[in-house]
């Protein structure tokens, strides 16, 4: 499977497990029934996806005016923890008041969630490309040159 087909497919599963793990997640760690809190990981996914969006663009602007072109491993190590910081300040007080758990509770949940998502990426990664194969950009030889990459 590729192209726009392999995207859909990867983005319906990977938000789809991450939700119903996430919903538990809150559930287990709040006290709150899976009703209060499915909704909450359903929120958190959609900020995540926007955020991603809006993160990305700003780096990429950022990254564009850089006298250093290229991807160090300082230039990705400095996205990850932007991106994952930016995330922290905008989930950390909704997951408190969605929760009705403290700020330091909530941070603790969220730091949670990142360890989870470091885990599950992972796996899921290597599973859909088990089930589904290897993107094209990810298969070994060169693309002729007429055909579109």
């Amino acid at each position: 499977m590729q192209g726009i087909k392999r995207k859909v497919v990867y983005v319906t599963l990977y938000e789809a497990i991450a939700i119903v793990a996430a919903s538990v997640g809150f559930s287990l760690f709040s006290g709150q029934p899976m009703s209060h809190a499915g909704p909450l990981a359903i929120f958190c996914s959609i900020v995540a996806v926007c955020w991603n969006l809006v993160f990305n663009g700003l780096f990429e602007m950022w990254e564009s005016r850089q006298a250093v072109k290229g991807r160090s491993v300082a230039r990705r190590v400095a996205h990850a923890l932007g991106f994952e910081g930016g995330l922290v300040v905008i989930l950390v007080p909704l997951v408190a008041w969605w929760l009705d758990v403290s700020l330091w509770h909530a941070l603790l949940m969220d730091l949670g969630l990142v360890v989870f998502f470091l885990v599950y990426t992972f796996a899921f990664n290597w599973g859909f490309d088990r089930i589904f194969g290897l993107p094209k950009s990810a298969m070994g030889g060169a693309q002729p040159a007429s055909q579109p990459a």
